[in-house]
């Protein structure tokens, strides 16, 4: 095995058997991890592994039942993001974790407000001061939402943290990403430790079937399309942002029946407000929609799916769960006053319940039960939760901005990875 200069190094950070148990599954199962000082250390698992959960223990949003966290060698207690933070440690969370009313420089400095008079914070150099007090540095999905030069800018500023002694803990679940950043590999899988690699020797196939214990194939054939007539006619349609800028300028599609229409597009050019106008959560200023020949034009999600349209959400938090609610609930979160799940006022329980055990089957929803909140999934789990809800249904279209977000390879060769409308015949 090739033993890298990172490697070499001190440890600046070390977790020993650190277990933690929810009700009927164990996310941790006493797992040891070392960072070196200086290193890109990469945490690879399917959805549900238990990467974010450990990594929420670390920065003192979850408590573990087990285990000890040793900084520089020597025990510490973190208690909380605040505690974290005093040990030099900063997470960027894999969800955008930010308060929307307050300005960027107050996000940014969340956490480290001088309580003592929280009125006048010293606003400057608020970065420098955050990369300069971050020892270790977690990285949840940073990449998720970022074009491919942009993930090439924010590896140059990797590069350059740890060259200046930052640790840095990388979690993606783009293989190749992580082949190109990191130094070291510790893969988990089903709570457990089951392996480490050097990128030098090892590939995507090694580290896939690492991942799910068995042999994978990374690719699928998609087979031929045949497309039918148009199912979905848009024209000129103009959307306005939350500020009431015009960011969709008079645009024309048509998308025809068992088609799948891409739309691409750097982040903030309109594609999100165009996805949210076709889903009926922002209404046009301007132009047409029409599905299957019936004018849809500003109608509410309701009446959109009760057309046949599906939609998964960019943002699953915000528009895709209600995360207090069992996965029971969010189930049938579009669908709940509609036979079989309702009759008049009446809910039938126990539709709704078969009908998210089926959804949890189908989609590989890894939950202890279907009673829990969907609070209680990780990220991964509970985009696939929506995406099987979507599915099911008569349908006409789906609509689906960036539905692989946070899902493993295995979802995301199965499904494709860009924002997309797709037809049914």
């Amino acid at each position: 095995m090739v033993v890298t200069q990172a490697a070499t190094r001190p440890a600046a950070l070390e977790m020993r058997g650190v277990t933690k148990r929810f009700p009927g599954v164990v996310a941790n199962d006493h797992i040891d991890l070392d960072v070196r000082r200086g290193e890109i250390h990469a945490l690879l698992g399917e959805n549900g592994a238990g990467k974010t959960t450990l990594m929420n223990i670390l920065y003192g949003l979850v408590t573990p039942d087990e285990g000890e966290i040793l900084l520089g060698g020597k025990p510490v207690t973190i208690a909380s993001p605040s505690d974290a933070i005093s040990q030099g440690i900063s997470m960027v969370h894999q969800h955008f974790m930010l308060v929307p009313v307050l300005t960027v420089a107050e996000n940014i400095l969340l956490g480290e407000e001088p309580m003592a008079n929280p009125v006048f914070m010293d606003r400057k150099e608020i970065l420098k001061a955050l990369y300069r007090n971050a020892d270790i540095l977690v990285l949840d999905e940073p990449t998720a939402v970022l074009t491919p030069q942009e993930t090439k800018e924010i590896f140059t500023v990797l590069r350059r943290l740890t060259a200046e002694g930052t640790s840095i803990i990388f979690i993606s679940h783009k293989l190749y990403e992580v082949l190109e950043i990191a130094d070291r590999i510790t893969v988990i899988r089903r709570g457990k430790v089951v392996g480490s690699r050097i990128p030098s020797e090892t590939d995507e196939d090694d580290l896939a079937e690492l991942m799910v214990g068995r042999e994978v194939q990374l690719t699928v054939d998609r087979g031929e399309s045949h497309p039918g007539e148009p199912m979905l006619t848009v024209s000129g349609i103009q959307v306005k942002d939350d500020r009431g800028h015009e960011v969709v300028h008079g645009v024309d599609f048509e998308v025809r029946a068992g088609e799948v229409f891409g739309i691409a597009g750097v982040a903030g050019n309109g594609q999100d407000e165009l996805v949210e106008a076709l889903a009926g959560l922002r209404k046009p200023s301007s132009g047409t929609v029409q599905l299957s020949g019936r004018a849809i034009t500003g109608a509410t999600p309701r009446r959109m799916h009760n057309l046949g349209e599906g939609f998964v959400p960019a943002d699953r938090h915000r528009f895709g769960l209600v995360l207090a609610f069992p996965l029971t609930d969010n189930s049938v979160l579009t669908s709940y006053y509609r036979p079989p799940f309702s009759r008049g006022l009446v809910r039938d329980d126990d539709a709704i319940r078969r009908h998210a055990e089926k959804v949890i089957a189908d989609f590989d929803v890894r939950t202890p039960s279907p009673t829990v909140p969907a609070s209680t999934l990780s990220g991964g789990n509970q985009q696939k939760l929506i995406v099987g809800r979507e599915f099911f249904g008569d349908l006409q279209l789906l609509v689906l901005d960036q539905p692989t977000r946070g899902l493993d390879w295995s979802c995301q060769i199965e499904s494709g990875s860009c924002s997309a409308a797709a037809s049914w015949r």
